[in-house]
């Protein structure tokens, strides 16, 4: 199977400039994308809970993955480091245009599987350990940690507030409300929370 994996970060990109790249170096290549995958999020959000990660769960040895370039993978290296490293352990291949990698299963991909690995892992590790020395010397000066009672609560709730328009549209066509807070990434307790809100406005 090959998949083109296509990602912009906001609703007014288009994904056809990324499609016609697809098209284009497939065509060149006597490849056929047999699966597209797009999806409209921040590269920030983790992987595993964006449609990429289901794509990586079912791909096979062999599969072919298709984008234009790393950064529609994810916006930090770590992330895309554990990615690539997900692909060759899964012996799926992985090309982009731009940047012009092609990983697959001969030696050199073996080689940068296990350099991804482990750079991962190393970072894994510092991040683990700079974040605990951050805490203990916090608690040390007397900081009092963890985020104020509702600061969370009312961050989402002005989040879906952009939201207002789509999700009365979605409310219009009949969506249920545990569908509309699963395209908005949020809860649906949340999303009611939201919507008794404004209709007291």
């Amino acid at each position: 199977m090959t998949y083109g994996y296509i990602r912009v970060s906001t609703d007014t990109q288009t994904v056809e400039n990324q499609r016609f790249e697809i098209n284009n170096f497939c065509a060149n290549n006597n490849i056929k994308v047999d699966s597209w995958i797009e999806e409209t999020i921040s590269g920030v959000t983790t992987y595993k809970s964006r449609q990429l990660g289901r794509l990586l769960r079912r791909v096979h040895k062999d599969d072919i993955i298709v984008c234009s370039e790393l950064s529609r993978l994810g916006r930090n290296l770590f992330m895309i480091m554990e990615i690539l490293n997900l692909c060759m352990t899964r012996e799926c291949r992985l090309w982009t245009i731009k940047d012009g990698y092609r990983l697959g299963d001969d030696i050199n991909a073996k080689v940068l599987a296990f350099a991804f690995g482990l750079s991962a892992e190393i970072e894994r590790n510092l991040i683990s350990q700079r974040t605990k020395e951050a805490l203990a010397r916090k608690r040390a000066e007397g900081v009092r940690l963890g985020r104020p009672s509702g600061v969370e609560t009312r961050m989402t709730l002005l989040k879906l507030n952009r939201y207002r328009d789509r999700i009365q549209a979605m409310l219009d066509k009949g969506y249920s409300q545990r569908y509309i807070a699963r395209q908005l990434h949020v809860s649906r307790n949340t999303l009611i929370r939201f919507m008794k809100r404004i209709n007291k406005e």
